[in-house]
């Protein structure tokens, strides 16, 4: 009675420090399926590590609808109009390329290549602006640009956050707006992937509500911190910082 005690409690441990986990990395052009997946495997025995992944990006979600809860009601009733179509044109790109690329591949090592060359990227974004270089891309151009580099985010080790924020580094945004469009484009990407594998898996969702608190929670105020941050930096620092960011989760996706 004793052991299977402590083998619920250990299961439970597990799921909160990967939720917690989950509220960190998900903001961070590291792929944080794959930490969590990695971290799962090792650490919540009998649970698939990348279904439990996807699970936890709904905690996530929650965060983001709260955090810019303003902006979502100036998207839905349509007062930013920008932010509407942006929304709307970026993903339905996203759900259509991502469907597709989900169904045809399944490559960490692709995932990997395509995160370090977004690292390169958003290092040349950074030498650029510093050189007063400016590479700017209208929006509608920019909604699709930022749309394709999110849908194909499903391969496994390439960042979402990481490959959307070097996508809108090519528009007029300061740095904080760049991270509030990147995570805000999340929502109904990652809504309509869990309903998709909620659907396909009934029981995905099942396994730990602590785990979705701790993801919620974390991610919330992780997701506040870096929103400070980026208002206190320049953009060629900003791009810099995620620029080697994505490159140390390549190099550590590669090694592993």
């Amino acid at each position: 009675m004793i052991l299977r005690e402590n083998k619920y409690n250990m299961l439970e441990l597990g799921a909160i420090l990967a939720g917690i986990l989950q509220g960190i990395f998900e903001w961070l052009p590291i792929s944080s399926e794959g930490v969590i997946s990695l971290f799962s495997h090792f650490f919540i025995k009998g649970v698939n590590s990348v279904d439990f992944s996807l699970v936890l990006h709904f905690g996530t979600l929650f965060a983001v609808l709260i955090y810019f809860f303003r902006d979502w009601i100036n998207v839905l009733l349509y007062k930013n109009r920008f932010l509407f179509w942006f929304l709307a044109i970026s993903t339905l790109v996203s759900l259509i390329l991502g469907f597709f690329v989900y169904k045809l591949i399944n490559n960490l090592l692709v995932g990997n290549f395509l995160l370090l060359i977004t690292g390169i990227g958003l290092l040349l974004t950074s030498f650029f602006q510093r050189k007063k270089i400016r590479i700017e891309i209208n929006e509608k151009k920019l909604a699709v640009f930022v749309g394709i580099l999110q849908g194909l985010a499903v391969i496994p080790g390439l960042s979402r956050s990481g490959s959307t924020i070097f996508g809108l580094s090519f528009g007029k945004f300061s740095p904080s707006e760049i991270l509030k469009i990147s995570y805000m484009m999340s929502v109904p990407v990652v809504f309509a992937s869990s309903l998709y594998f909620y659907l396909k898996e009934p029981n995905l969702f099942s396994f730990s509500l602590e785990a979705l608190f701790f993801s919620f929670l974390t991610g919330i105020l992780t997701l506040h911190f870096l929103m400070k941050i980026s208002s206190k930096i320049n953009f060629s620092k900003f791009t810099f910082i995620f620029g080697i960011l994505c490159i140390l989760g390549a190099l550590f996706g590669l090694v592993l």
